[in-house]
């Protein structure tokens, strides 16, 4: 069994400048290389979160090449870095006036070796005193049902999810079914759920599944007037919250021990127990 492997989830304050994203991811993602991790994971629009919705159109990429693929396969192997691109916006043939929120997954070389195409949107009337609305299938495509992720890198085993799918744990049993032993969750969670969810449902998740869940979140103030949550975190198998960054750009950073998870799942083995919809 290999030795624990330091993992880190990167916090950042995304703007409508693509440019100025680029260039603090590319400082946290370094800073995270030299606390000693192998993996590091960015938020959900980690490259641009405009005014409006359709703003992200104007740097729909085609998948494989572009600007921001270019510059996170770059910057993987320039760092010497695994790195979850939280999601980069793909463009869908025949239809532009939508795109794929993609979670790719780059290896220490530069390769591209996964991607995730969010498949719960979030087309939601947040309950609050501000009568936030969002309505993500304006300008994102679902991506498949069926098309779950996962992927081995030097931390363990990662399964791919993207914000809003958080509440959905049909998604993460599929994952954790298919050998997850770490579970991505990048997001821009609203301030007003934030505060009510995040970090109960990534425990859960990390309870029901006994996989460690990885977490990088947007925070702070947006143009265009919205509100994220930060509080990017790590959570290990046993529920317990093992790194935080609460507010501000930053980084969580945790080790990921598998032969404890492994430990884990054979002394409290809930997984090979289940009775419904195996």
């Amino acid at each position: 069994m290999a030795e624990p492997a330091l993992i880190s989830a990167i916090q950042m304050n995304s703007t409508a400048d693509v440019a100025a994203n680029l260039a603090t991811a590319g400082r946290l993602l370094a800073e995270a290389r030299a606390a000693g991790a192998v993996l590091a994971a960015l938020p959900e629009n980690f490259a641009i979160m405009g005014a409006r919705d359709t703003d992200k159109l104007a740097h729909a990429e085609p998948y494989g090449r572009g600007p921001i693929q270019d510059w996170l396969a770059a910057t993987a192997q320039r760092l010497g870095l695994w790195i979850v691109a939280g999601t980069v916006p793909v463009a869908v043939d025949g239809d532009p006036g939508r795109v794929w929120a993609a979670s790719l997954v780059f290896d220490d070389s530069g390769q591209q070796h996964a991607r995730y195409d969010k498949i719960h949107l979030f087309d939601v009337d947040v309950p609050s005193a501000t009568g936030e609305r969002y309505r993500e299938s304006r300008t994102i495509a679902h991506g498949d049902p069926s098309g779950f992720a996962v992927v081995d890198t030097p931390a363990g085993r990662l399964g791919l999810s993207v914000c809003y799918d958080l509440r959905f744990p049909e998604l993460y049993r599929q994952l954790a079914g298919m050998g997850a032993e770490i579970l991505c969750v990048p997001a821009a969670f609203t301030a007003r759920t934030g505060e009510a969810h995040w970090e109960i449902l990534l425990r859960a998740r990390a309870i029901e599944n006994q996989c460690y869940v990885l977490a990088p979140g947007e925070t702070g103030s947006h143009a265009g007037g919205r509100q994220t949550w930060g509080h990017s975190m790590i959570v290990g198998p046993w529920g317990e919250r093992l790194a935080c960054r609460e507010a501000g750009e930053g980084l969580a950073t945790a080790a990921v021990d598998l032969a404890a998870l492994q430990a884990l799942r054979a002394s409290f083995p809930n997984l090979s127990q289940r009775r419904i919809g195996v």
